[in-house]
């Protein structure tokens, strides 16, 4: 360890400048914590079905993942302080729109804002927290991070569901604007290096990573729409009888791979790239980032699917909503806290390992117990044991990055981790819902063809091919509009809920066989000897 480390890490930093880059942290996880708890308001007001309401969810993540690496380089250019300033200003227009929002496209406009302005917070703060702490101050500010975003899904989940359950979905955002007029107050307290105008941005790369994005995040949104392989009547075009979705998912693999060699063509020139790729300089890290990538993904789609199913499913409040999700992110905010205490005892990899088994056991579990009733015992017991895996992963993977890179490349990292975390997100809730809704659909075809009270007469009535999530009332009334006598009426609604757990118990199943899978990076995690934190010049 160096002189000028040493020095570092037995000074002590005040912590106010962490405050309003926690509550900057707060700001973002409320605002997407709170779209899930909103969904069943959203459906009623906007009068769309689920589906559309979560393209508002993926939109914010679709605006980070695309943009976050250019706003790191912007960030480097203007000044981390004032850009930071600006851009959660902006983040308060946004939540001002979601207030007003007279449509649910005014809704999505309003994510895509929001999302353009954390791509520029997110990478803002890992770079303000290299510049003012250190050491293990450093650590304890980044795991700061991870607890923000965990305590924010409790606050979000139970404000959200007792406003949304007692006035309203649209006070929720009345919070999200508070907050974000808040940190910017705040914000007169930070410190950090002025702009440095000799930053050249790679509009180059820039384009190509943000198109890949786009293009990656649409197709994975639109599978159930669109169709899966053939192009479905809602496909706004067909490529010679294909679906244009799997056709974006490959062009953006395409784009994102001529973005690497972009700029690994760049970095051999000499010239300055969009993002330092050297900060992926090793399987150690690459591990981190396929590991975040695993576990976000995961925790979107239980964000997603929980709400779907008591809120649309069964037809109950967002406060209910919330009171289901308060194991789970009550779990991921305490573990999130105190995980940076265990860095001492045990190697990144033993954490992560062991996290992904939690993980993996609690959504195995949760497949085989869980019913139409998500308050059962067993099924809090599940939903504890996966917060448990997933709030030491979220905060480990990232500290994982912050320590293997020098602080000049802090702004990287922090592009490398809102890209990774925010298109895992917008992904994993996608394919939560096309996974579900596809099985539904089957579930629902194969009980139809062998429940003999719906004969083929009243299915010739009801649209099999656009099955969606509905709750029994609204079938009930739905059905009312065909010549389908009471008995047949049971009969659907029986089938309905059958199918819907059967989806569910399904989709848990496939989840869990992915957080297994994740086993795999989390062994390529670095294994450092107990109490040692290396330097990042010599963790390569």
């Amino acid at each position: 360890m160096t002189e000028t480390t040493a020095e570092q890490t037995t000074t002590r930093t005040s912590w106010a400048p962490m405050v309003g880059l926690f509550f900057a942290q707060v700001l973002m996880s409320f605002n997407v914590a709170a779209l899930p708890v909103s969904l069943g308001g959203m459906v009623q007001d906007f009068g769309v079905p689920p589906t559309t309401v979560s393209s508002a969810i993926v939109t914010y993540g679709l605006a980070v993942a695309a943009l976050v690496m250019l706003g790191a380089k912007l960030g480097q250019r203007v000044g981390w302080v004032l850009i930071f300033r600006v851009v959660v200003a902006v983040f308060a227009v946004s939540a001002l729109t979601m207030v007003l929002a007279p449509s649910v496209g005014w809704a999505i406009a309003a994510q895509a804002l929001a999302g353009a302005s954390a791509a520029i917070i997110v990478p803002s703060l890992v770079a303000l927290i290299a510049e003012n702490y250190h050491g293990s101050q450093q650590a304890t500010a980044v795991g700061s991070l991870g607890s923000a975003r965990a305590i924010s899904g409790v606050s979000a989940f139970l404000i959200g569901g007792a406003l949304g359950t007692f006035i309203g979905w649209r006070p929720v955002f009345l919070i999200v604007l508070a907050l974000a007029v808040l940190v910017f107050l705040l914000s007169f307290r930070l410190r950090g290096d002025g702009p440095d105008r000799s930053v050249k941005i790679d509009v180059v790369a820039a384009i190509l990573i943000g198109a890949a994005i786009v293009l990656l995040t649409l197709g994975f949104n639109n599978l159930n729409a669109w169709g899966v392989l053939l192009a479905r009547p809602d496909a706004p075009f067909d490529i010679l009888g294909l679906s244009p979705a799997p056709v974006f998912i490959l062009l953006g693999l395409i784009l994102g791979q001529a973005f690497f060699f972009w700029t690994r063509r760049r970095t051999r020139a000499g010239k300055v790239p969009l993002v330092s790729l050297s900060v992926l300089g090793s399987p150690r890290e690459r591990a981190a980032v396929y590991a975040m990538f695993v576990v976000v993904a995961l925790e979107a789609a239980l964000n997603f699917t929980v709400p779907l199913y008591i809120q649309i499913v069964q037809g109950r409040t967002p406060l209910d909503t919330s009171l289901a999700m308060m194991p789970f992110n009550l779990t991921v905010f305490i573990v999130a806290t105190l995980i940076v205490r265990f860095y001492s005892r045990f190697a990144p990899r033993t954490i992560g390992v062991f996290s992904f088994m939690l993980t993996t056991v609690a959504l195995v579990w949760l497949a085989f117990v869980v019913t139409n009733n998500w308050e059962t015992l067993p099924t809090i017991l599940g939903l504890i044991v996966f917060g448990i895996g997933q709030g030491a992963l979220v905060t480990l993977v990232f500290n994982v990055l912050v320590t293997a890179a020098p602080k000049k490349l802090a702004g990287d990292v922090g592009s490398v981790r809102g890209t990774t975390q925010n298109l895992a997100s917008a992904v994993g809730t996608a394919l939560a819902g096309a996974l579900l809704v596809t099985i539904l659909g089957l579930n629902v075809g194969q009980a139809v063809v062998d429940h003999k009270e719906l004969p083929p007469s009243l299915v010739a009535q009801v649209d099999l091919d656009n099955v969606n999530f509905l709750s029994n009332d609204d079938l009930r009334t739905a059905l009312e509009r065909t010549d389908a006598t009471p008995a047949q009426v049971d009969a659907a609604v029986a089938v309905n809920e059958e199918a819907r757990l059967s989806a569910l118990k399904l989709g848990l199943l496939i989840l869990a066989g992915v957080s297994a899978i994740a086993i795999i990076p989390a062994s390529r995690l670095p294994k450092y000897r107990p109490g040692e934190i290396p330097e990042p010049d010599n963790v390569r």
